[in-house]
């Protein structure tokens, strides 16, 4: 399947793809994104109308702090969850598009280099030892980040200089590891009191999610999306393969590992927001495939733009579904099987 990516470049290109800049598919998943949003302030235990949350946003922008119960609402809980919901969606979804066109490999998701495995050793470390959730938090970025960092480390070291293949095989040892490592920090934790809450943190879910978590999300996506927006005609000559990209002048070892840390720092900020939430990364960034072909410059934001809908739409569901709120993990699960193999029945013959 890797040799097969530039073929699939030109299919598309083939079947009459219009040029960038008149693709509509941005503008229309944008509307989508909107829409998605406005939909999850309204829905809720507490409802609340367009015209009452319209209302409420034109009082703060104007410099009025609205009170009432609608206001907390909407301010103090649902604003905060949708927007944060929003952020991992398209922080997942945009790293995934970077790693799979990276790797040469639409089966790759974020969390190949074990950046989920060592934040969930970082969290469950962290409500063992009884750290704030702040400290919780920042303890799980630390533990994606540093468990990358080691693959990248290790993958060097082993003289393979940063590699595709090497990196990736580095990535599911580590990964293991630190997975191993999670579950014997589990083992010793209060059955009553500690554990739950590891395995809630680990299904993954934004409830409680604070202003604070969206002041850290926005700051990370920025710094992560940005180079790779900036770098994505280079970006998107890495599928072509290794010697074609050094031909047209990439370094290609160079701008894989800038690739990887900026995909990490996405990763690993949504992982430390929301727990472990798999599928989006995989899935999503096939759905804009679809839509606009393979070239890189065009997956990427309608890869974020469609992310961003559909976690705002999960998290939603799984806050209306129960009286108890379902996991994010759980959901994504049960939606990314079933659509990832609609999509590759669907699509599989322009991937061949």
């Amino acid at each position: 399947m890797m040799r097969q990516w530039p073929d699939f470049l030109k299919t598309r290109s083939r079947r009459g793809a219009v040029p960038v800049g008149r693709l509509p598919q941005t503008g229309v998943a944008a509307a989508v994104l909107l829409l998605c949003l406005a939909l999850s302030l309204m829905v809720g235990p507490y409802g609340l109308s367009l015209r009452q949350i319209g209302g409420l946003m034109l009082a703060a922008l104007s410099g009025r702090l609205p009170d009432g119960p609608e206001a907390s609402v909407l301010f103090q809980i649902r604003l905060p969850r949708v927007l944060a919901a929003g952020l991992v969606g398209a922080a997942l979804s945009a790293a995934g598009a970077a790693y799979q066109v990276t790797f040469r490999n639409p089966l790759v998701s974020p969390d190949i280099l074990g950046v989920s495995a060592g934040a969930g050793f970082g969290a469950v470390l962290g409500i063992l030892l009884g750290l704030p959730i702040l400290a919780i938090q920042g303890l799980s970025f630390t533990g994606g980040m540093a468990t990358v960092g080691l693959v990248m480390a290790l993958a060097v070291a082993f003289g393979n200089r940063g590699e595709a293949l090497s990196l990736i095989l580095t990535g599911i040892a580590i990964g293991a590891l630190a997975g191993a490592g999670t579950a014997m920090v589990k083992t010793p934790a209060d059955p009553d009191d500690q554990l739950p809450a590891m395995t809630f943190w680990l299904l993954g879910g934004l409830a409680g999610t604070r202003t604070a978590d969206v002041a850290f999300l926005l700051p990370a996506l920025l710094l992560g999306a940005g180079p790779l927006i900036l770098m994505r005609w280079r970006i998107g000559l890495l599928a072509l393969g290794e010697e074609e990209a050094r031909a047209l002048g990439v370094e290609t070892t160079r701008l894989r590992l800038v690739v990887i840390v900026c995909a990490t720092l996405m990763t690993a900020a949504a992982v430390a927001t929301a727990g472990t939430i798999g599928w989006v990364g995989l899935m999503v960034p096939h759905m804009a495939r679809l839509l606009a072909g393979a070239r890189f410059d065009r997956v990427l934001p309608l890869a974020a733009l469609l992310g961003a809908a559909f976690m705002v739409l999960i998290d939603t569901a799984a806050r209306s579904l129960a009286v108890t709120e379902v996991p994010l993990g759980v959901l994504t699960a049960i939606l990314g099987a079933p659509v990832f193999l609609t999509l590759l029945a669907r699509g599989g013959r322009r991937w061949n």
